[in-house]
């Protein structure tokens, strides 16, 4: 079991969406909860971190792209319960406008994979549904 299983109190998560050439950067889960669908690449905050901060090295961990993250632009609540409806995950998300700086795409630390997505790729891919929702509302893809 993992310390973000079962926790005291809310963990916050921080991404980020980098759009680039008419696609967004996406990583596919390595790691419960999500794992094995595509979602906007991120983690946990650490202490003393600003939530810029937090999602450059988030990113850069994760996809070895190095970002500029500007001010946040969608936020929301996860919660997961178990089988037996013990409270198995809690996190708040921040996710943070980015602009690309610099680098290559590969997935590293907890992504299976990692790639640039255009909307129709999106069709054919498993993406969390966080994911799906802030992708609409910024208009990257229809609903």
């Amino acid at each position: 079991m993992s310390k973000r299983e079962y926790p005291q109190k809310p963990i916050v998560g921080v991404g980020a969406i980098v759009v680039r050439e008419g696609k967004v950067l996406l990583v596919k889960r390595a790691a419960a909860p999500g794992r094995g669908l595509w979602a906007i690449p991120g983690g946990s905050l650490e202490l003393g971190e600003t939530l810029q901060r937090g999602a450059e090295r988030e990113i850069l961990e994760e996809t070895g792209i190095q970002i500029r993250a500007g001010a946040p632009i969608y936020t929301f609540d996860f919660l997961e319960y178990d089988t037996k409806n013990q409270l198995q995950y809690h996190f708040v998300v921040v996710d943070m406008e980015a602009e690309y700086v610099a680098g290559e795409v590969q997935a590293a630390d907890d992504a299976l994979d990692a790639r640039w997505v255009s909307p129709e790729d999106l069709r054919t891919m498993s993406v969390s549904r966080n994911t799906l929702k802030i992708l609409k509302e910024r208009r990257f893809i229809s609903s």
